[in-house]
C-alpha cells in the first residue's frame, strides 16, 4: 500500500483528497460496498467475522478496515511537532519521536499517523503482533518495507537488534532521525529484498550469509513482492529451527492461500491468519472476492 498511498498523499492536497474521497464513496466505493453486502450475504449467516464486516457496511461507507474501532481515532487530535535541529516534523509515539518525510505537511502527517495507529490497533487485521505471536529480548528483527518505522520503534527497546530495509530516500532520512537514540541497535539497508542480488536488490539468504548473522523474526510489507522475498529466504526458512514471520497478504487476492501453502508445505511452519478482513480499495484490480486477510503469522 505504501508507494500508492504515499504518492497520493504527497501530490494531492488534503482538501482535494477529501473531495475525491467523498466522490469515491458516493460512486465507485459505494458500488463495492453494495457488492460485498450482496456477495457475502449467505456467508455471514455462518461466519461471525464476515457478519461483523457486513454489519458495519450496512451502516457506514466502505473503508479499508470495515470495523467500528476505526471511529476511535481522530487525526485532528494528533499533535505534530517540529525539530529545528534537522528540519523534520515528528509525532510522539509511545513517548518516542517518530519522524516523517520532509516534504509532508502537518495535515498529511496527522492523516498518515492516524492510519498507522488504526493499522496496528490490536483489533486490526493489519496488526503484526498478538498474545501468541510476540518478540523476545534476543530477537534479531528484519523490518522489510520499513517506511516510517513505526513497527520497529514500538519494539526497539524489547529486542536485540532491528534491520530496517527501505529504499525511499525520504524515508531513510526520517528513519535515521527516528532511530538516532538507538544507533547500536539499528541498521538501515537501502535495498529491495527479493530473490536476486545486485546493487539495488538483495536476498535474505545472501544478506545473512554475507553479514554472518541470523534473523529470528521478519516483518514484511513489500507491496506485492512478498513471494520473491520468500523465495530468496529459502535457506532461512528451511534450516532454522526457530523462526517467525508476519507477512502481509492484502495486496493480491491469492496471497493468503499461496503464502500459507508455501509456509506449511515447503517449510513445515505453523500458520495463522490475522483476525478479520481488509477491503483494499487502493488496488486498481480489486474485484470479487473483496475480503482479504491483512496478514498471516508463521513460525516454527
Amino acid at each position: 500500500m505504501k508507494p500508492i498511498v504515499d504518492f497520493y498523499i504527497r501530490i494531492i492536497p488534503a482538501a482535494l483528497r477529501y473531495r475525491i474521497s467523498m466522490i469515491r464513496n458516493s460512486g465507485g466505493l459505494d458500488t463495492i460496498r453494495r457488492d460485498v453486502l450482496r456477495l457475502y450475504k449467505d456467508s455471514a449467516k455462518k461466519d461471525v467475522e464476515i457478519a461483523e464486516v457486513l454489519n458495519y457496511l450496512k451502516r457506514k461507507p466502505l473503508r479499508i478496515f470495515p470495523y467500528a474501532f476505526v471511529d476511535d481515532y481522530n487525526p485532528k487530535k494528533i499533535e505534530v511537532l517540529y525539530d529545528e535541529s534537522n528540519g523534520l516534523h515528528y509525532v510522539m509515539h509511545e513517548n518516542k519521536k517518530l519522524y516523517f518525510k520532509r516534504t509532508w505537511s502537518s495535515d498529511t502527517i496527522r492523516g498518515k499517523y492516524n492510519d498507522l495507529l488504526i493499522e496496528q490497533d490490536h483489533r486490526s487485521p493489519h496488526c503484526y503482533l498478538n498474545n501468541d505471536f510476540f518478540l523476545e529480548s534476543d530477537d534479531m528483527v528484519a523490518d522489510i518495507g520499513a517506511a516510517e518505522g513505526i513497527f520497529a520503534l514500538s519494539v526497539i527497546e524489547k529486542v536485540q537488534k532491528v534491520f530496517l530495509f527501505e529504499t525511499d530516500l525520504e524515508w531513510i532520512e526520517a528513519l535515521t532521525a527516528t532511530f538516532k537514540p538507538w544507533g547500536n541497535k539499528i541498521e538501515i539497508i537501502h535495498k529491495f529484498v527479493s530473490e536476486t542480488n545486485d546493487s539495488k536488490n538483495c536476498s535474505l539468504d545472501e544478506f545473512c550469509a554475507s553479514e554472518n548473522m541470523e534473523f529470528s523474526m521478519l516483518k514484511v510489507d513489500v507491496d506485492g513482492a512478498e513471494l520473491a522475498l520468500i523465495n530468496g529466504a529459502d535457506a532461512i526458512f528451511s534450516t532454522k529451527k526457530k523462526i517467525k514471520i508476519a507477512i502481509c497478504t492484502y495486496h493480491n487476492a491469492i496471497d493468503e492461500s499461496q503464502f500459507r501453502k508455501v509456509f506449511e508445505d515447503r517449510f513445515n511452519m505453523k500458520v495463522q491468519p490475522s483476525l478479520g478482513y481488509m477491503i483494499f480499495h487502493y488496488d486498481p484490480c480489486l474485484s470479487a472476492p473483496y475480503l482479504r486477510r491483512g496478514l498471516i503469522r508463521a513460525k516454527k
